[in-house]
């Protein structure tokens, strides 16, 4: 018998997400999975729960308390909301009410096994785990064949918290194709330097517009949710990115380098473009190892 789960977020929305969703971000996803229910962070629900997940708001971390969800749910656990030392950004009150409420959590959840080694050595807690990135698919209504791609597509804008600069300059090593999504914390003028950005897209059009294009670069030194190397992998997309990230080291092996190691990553990105059997192998090995992974009948074996 499926566990009954809630998720409370700082989302202004009761009930559950349909899977047909057109903006299926991976919180989406996991409550679509668990056929969760959604309430926003302060509410407390007027049922009873196993299992009830919090992921904290960057904007108002006073919101989340434990306490008031342990009458309702028969387990509580936080997820890791943005990289693991995000909230070292907090006000000093703010950082203890966060490690607090860590440890009175049931479950500590995490986006990457390095995240879970953080966790663990802050703070002790007998249950940190890995909660997949997750993408669930029935959204996405148009791929384009793999043969008919062309271009770049990097993964963020010129903000060091996307590190688009640096995915920008390799991608130029190779080609003035060059695409970028829409993010929050885009840098004016941008565009100024030939990039096609790209405007702000629901899930399952972003789907469709990364579908077009034949390398994926993501030089992002702030690792959280992978999803850019996940959905990358799922498309059959070689992405060269940091293996700090759980879906670029699992999903694609092969392009994989240490933080900071642009060098590699250069070289790595020069021969995708040159070397066709290289190209394949990363484009077919990815996929395989989606569906081996990180396909949604695998989400709970995983976790």
């Amino acid at each position: 018998m499926q566990r009954s789960i809630a998720f409370f977020t700082e989302m202004g929305f009761t009930g559950k997400v349909p899977r047909t969703h057109t903006n299926m971000r991976t919180e989406f996803a996991w409550m679509v999975a668990m056929n969760a229910d959604h309430y926003h962070l302060t509410q407390v629900p007027d049922r009873q729960y196993d299992l009830g997940i919090i992921i904290n708001s960057k904007t108002h971390p006073d919101w989340v308390d434990t306490s008031k969800l342990k009458g309702v749910c028969k387990q509580v656990g936080i997820m890791q909301e943005g990289p693991f030392w995000y909230f070292q950004d907090y006000s000093l009150p703010e950082q203890v009410h966060y490690f607090n409420n860590l440890m009175s959590a049931d479950i500590i959840f995490v986006h990457n096994e390095q995240d879970r080694k953080y966790y663990k050595g802050l703070t002790d807690h007998p249950d940190v785990r890995v909660l997949r990135s997750l993408m669930v698919e029935d959204p996405i209504t148009e791929v384009v064949p793999l043969e008919k791609r062309t271009g770049v597509m990097i993964g963020g804008n010129f903000k060091s918290w996307y590190g688009g600069f640096d995915s920008f300059m390799l991608a130029k090593s190779i080609t003035d194709e060059i695409y970028s999504p829409q993010m929050g914390r885009r840098q004016e003028g941008e565009e100024q330097l030939g990039i096609i950005q790209l405007p702000y897209l629901e899930w399952n059009q972003w789907i469709t517009e990364l579908s077009k294009r034949r390398i994926g670069i993501h030089m992002m030194r702030t690792h959280a949710a992978g999803t850019f190397a996940m959905n990358c992998a799922y498309l059959g997309i070689p992405c060269v990115g940091y293996e700090g990230l759980d879906t670029q080291r699992i999903l694609q092996p092969h392009l994989a380098v240490k933080d900071g190691d642009l060098e590699t990553a250069r070289k790595l990105v020069q021969k995708l473009h040159t070397d066709e059997d290289f190209y394949i192998l990363c484009s077919n090995e990815s996929q395989k190892l989606y569906t081996e992974h990180y396909h949604e009948d695998k989400f709970y074996t995983a976790i």
